[in-house]
């Protein structure tokens, strides 16, 4: 952890801001769900403070800088916060005051997403300022009138669709806690489980330590709400397993990442776009779990059945673990709980970040269920610490994610691009979903995944909704393709992280990846034309939709592996 290598001043003010969002959120979360604009301003002034804390500048001048920062962030985002009426009451005649201080907070902004996100987030955000201000000057396919930069950062900064728009609401009230729930998680010792459990179930059968990391992906994945962080905590104990079983190193590479990704779509917790999905549809998150367990669980399906026919066209078996899974289950079954409970109060109405709360004292209980896992108060920071700083991958983006989306809707580009992919598109959907596809992909390689489908989202739904395609499927479209850049090539950071561990070639694993990953491009297909793999039709038609898809997984991953070649030259022989 980054934040273990900090001074222990510098360690004491993490912990503490650590625990006041811990603290403050779960409070919230149970009081007043609700976001104002207390939730979402004192969550970003944390977040930036945390990361010039952990994302330091060199030398000693360098950390003058940084403190410096800290101080701009806490003046500018106080000053929303404090006049957040004020201001939405003189929209339209801001003070020179107003104008500065959104000047001020818009780059700094930038210059968080640049310490923790890299440089492309830099650039990005500067074309988007440079086309917000000189628009006018564009092609005329995308132009508009433009305004001054005081003004457009103002519009940035204050409006609802800006800086603290759709993304901060969303992390301020549902995301923090669910990160935080994967490290208390996390801490209770559940990741052991998810790993021994499967290990003992499946370990010893034909592929079994790739199955493991199949179903060790889709547990552990669900909560950790990044495919490469999944693919470095569960890889380093699968990978080299599979590769001892006698998979080849790029396959054992591939395997783990194509695996991980699953996790970003299964329930209960899907990473972060399901809040935000909810969040846009203005859908209860419950129906937004309904709809993503099925496809969910084919992609994992289909992972397995690749990895079940790879194994047995190359005769790999795996080694009993020496233990029992039901002995496993019958003394290690209450760490499943906290996904239990979970689950059940998002089923019964309640809240996310209500049963995120619950959650998190389903995991504290659970912990004191062994000796050498109990959360203590010392435990409990250390839970808050790691939690907060999990967080600020997907926090630090809020400031351009603000600025790509306010400029977007400031310009009008949102309609136009919709209009642009219908037109290049000639209307044909299948062609719509392809272009929506590259358009992430290359969005992806620069950009969180999250951050990737809400930009993606904003121009790229209205395009899917125009063709009959209803929003709820739109939605999941964009958010299954978001996450090729995971596994796709020429980025693909999860497989890279997966041919480092197995110490293959990168661009060997990446296409393992890329080939055992199948179902991530089949999915949105599937949702574009068959309305009822989105539980929109009868009971009969989302029934026979099941079935067929089922089957059709099963069919295309045999097919896919070619074992079936094996058998066609004897009969042919």
């Amino acid at each position: 952890m980054r934040a273990e290598q900090l001074n222990k001043i510098e360690l004491l003010l993490f912990d503490l801001l650590a625990l006041a969002l811990v603290l403050f959120y779960s409070y919230s979360a149970v009081i007043a769900p609700a976001a104002t604009q207390w939730h979402r301003g004192i969550y970003v002034v944390i977040t930036y403070v945390l990361v010039f804390l952990l994302y330091r500048s060199p030398g000693q001048l360098g950390r003058v800088w940084d403190y410096c920062l800290m101080v701009v962030s806490v003046i500018t985002l106080g000053y929303w916060i404090l006049n957040f009426e004020a201001i939405n009451y003189r929209v339209g005649a801001e003070t020179p005051v107003d104008q500065w201080i959104a000047m001020a907070g818009v780059l700094v902004g930038i210059e968080v997403a640049r310490r923790v996100v890299g440089n492309v987030f830099v650039i990005i955000g500067t074309i988007m300022l440079l086309y917000g201000v000189f628009g006018e000057y564009a092609p005329e396919l995308i132009s508009h009138a433009g305004d001054t930069f005081p003004y457009l950062c103002t519009s940035i900064f204050y409006k609802s669709d800006g800086v603290f728009g759709i993304m901060a609401n969303v992390l301020a009230t549902y995301i923090i806690l669910f990160v935080i729930f994967g490290a208390f998680l996390e801490k209770s010792g559940a990741q052991r489980f998810f790993i021994d459990f499967p290990l003992a179930a499946v370990g010893h059968k034909i592929g079994g330590p790739a199955k493991v990391s199949v179903i060790a992906s889709g547990l552990f994945g669900s909560i950790s709400g990044s495919a490469i962080a999944n693919t470095v905590s569960t890889g380093a104990f699968t990978i080299p397993m599979m590769k001892k079983a006698g998979f080849k190193p790029h396959v054992a590479g591939g395997i783990e990442p194509a695996s991980s990704i699953g996790g970003m779509f299964m329930p209960p917790i899907m990473g972060a776009g399901g809040f935000i999905m909810a969040e846009m549809t203005g859908l209860p998150y419950s129906h937004i779990m309904l709809v993503a367990i099925f496809p969910a669980l084919m992609y994992f399906f289909s992972v397995f059945m690749m990895v079940h026919y790879h194994a047995k066209k190359h005769q790999i078996v795996g080694e009993r673990s020496g233990e029992n899974a039901m002995d496993i289950l019958r003394t290690e079954w209450f760490y499943v709980l906290p996904l239990v409970v979970i689950t059940i109060l998002m089923l019964m109405g309640y809240s996310p970040g209500y049963s995120a709360i619950l959650g998190i004292v389903t995991c504290i209980v659970v912990s004191w269920f062994k000796k050498d896992t109990r959360i203590g108060l010392k435990e409990f920071v250390m839970a808050s610490r790691a939690g907060a700083e999990s967080s600020l991958k997907i926090g630090a983006t809020v400031g351009v994610i603000g600025i790509i989306i306010g400029v977007l809707t400031y310009s009008g580009l949102v309609l136009t691009f919709a209009d642009i992919v219908i037109e290049l598109a000639d209307g044909e959907l299948y062609l719509t979903i392809i272009l929506i596809a590259l358009a992430s992909l290359i969005l992806g390689m620069g950009v969180p995944v999250t951050a990737a489908y809400l930009i993606t989202a904003v121009v790229a739904v209205p395009a899917l909704t125009h063709l009959g395609v209803n929003e709820i499927a739109a939605h999941m479209i964009v958010y299954w393709l978001s996450q090729d850049s995971n596994i796709t090539p020429p980025v693909c950071i999860a497989a890279f992280a997966g041919a480092t561990i197995a110490k293959a070639n990168m661009w060997a694993t990446a296409w393992v990846a890329f080939k055992f990953a199948k179902f991530l491009y089949l999915a949105p297909f599937i949702f574009g034309y068959v309305p009822a793999f989105s539980l929109n039709g009868s009971a009969t038609d989302i029934l026979t939709t099941f079935v067929l898809v089922f089957f059709g997984t099963w069919a295309y991953s045999y097919l896919l592996s070619g074992i079936w070649l094996k058998w066609f030259r004897k009969a042919t022989a």
